[in-house]
């Protein structure tokens, strides 16, 4: 059934779930080190229960993103989650007891419109899965997805600009995992579990997601969220939004060049909203 505001709901949830989960695993990780020191060991948190913890809360966040996707299409599902990036910095704010400062409250907000543009003004629409795609956006992507992963395990650079390396890395991942949910929903609920073990997209949904979750733990560890995070929260959607266009075959419900244009610039209004964000080194 397709319901955008079923799906921009549960998305909001995800999105909520997922600043608190991110908060808590970053301060764990993150306990006793300077701003400008990173986790030489990052996956000894593993053994702290807490850390489990913070990872259910992920798991949680991931199966309300799972039915969003279930009501409504990767280009609403998407945009509302980059809003987690907006939560985080309120949450980790209050956690940190201080007070947004105004140019950081500015770009959350604009983040926060670009969105809702977006979704309101675009109203996406499902499309017809193109499986001819596959077979070039699996290897492509792969293979560029490979080579950042290797570039950033080699890379011998500062801790805030590996934490970088690896947020891009990180949210190309979870860009994958996000198409591979929808067509997992979908055979869900055309074909029920047994639809679901005989699509390849289910298998590469759990190698994905436990590959994202590692390079997270190595992002997390390297420094301060604001040099991970925002990299994570806008290359996640537009390598989405980019496979909902190519390969899922979704649409945008725009006719007229006006309405392109607004469409846009809320998409550069939410790259350079998040860009500015990820310079503040307060979060």
């Amino acid at each position: 059934m397709h319901n955008n505001f079923l799906a921009v709901t549960f998305a909001l949830t995800s999105a909520l779930l997922i600043a608190v989960g991110t908060v808590w695993r970053h301060r764990i990780l993150r306990t006793g080190l300077a701003q400008t020191e990173a986790n030489p060991s990052p996956l000894e948190s593993l053994g702290r229960p807490s850390w489990w913890m913070s990872l259910a809360l992920a798991f949680a966040a991931y199966g309300m993103q799972a039915v969003a996707l279930a009501f409504g299409s990767l280009l609403v599902v998407q945009p509302v989650l980059v809003l987690s990036l907006m939560l985080t910095l309120v949450l980790s704010a209050r956690v940190e007891r201080r007070r947004m400062e105004a140019d950081e409250t500015f770009w959350a907000l604009l983040l926060t419109a670009c969105v809702g543009i977006l979704v309101v003004l675009g109203r996406p629409i499902p499309g017809e899965r193109s499986a001819s795609s596959w077979e070039w956006v699996s290897l492509v992507g792969g293979g560029i997805l490979v080579g950042a992963l290797v570039f950033a395990f080699a890379s011998r650079r500062p801790p805030a600009a590996q934490a970088l390396l690896y947020g891009i890395v990180c949210g190309g991942i979870f860009g994958y995992l996000a198409v591979f949910s929808k067509v997992t929903v979908d055979a869900f609920a055309s074909g029920g579990v047994h639809q679901v073990l005989h699509t390849w997209q289910f298998w590469a949904l759990l190698a994905s997601s436990a590959l994202g979750t590692l390079v997270q733990q190595f992002a997390f560890g390297a420094g301060m969220l604001s040099r991970s995070l925002p990299a994570m929260k806008i290359v996640e959607p537009l390598v989405a939004l980019l496979l909902g266009f190519t390969v899922l075959g979704e649409r945008l419900a725009v006719s007229s060049a006006l309405g392109w244009l607004v469409i846009g610039a809320a998409i550069i209004g939410m790259v350079g909203a998040t860009g500015m964000l990820s310079r503040r080194p307060s979060a």
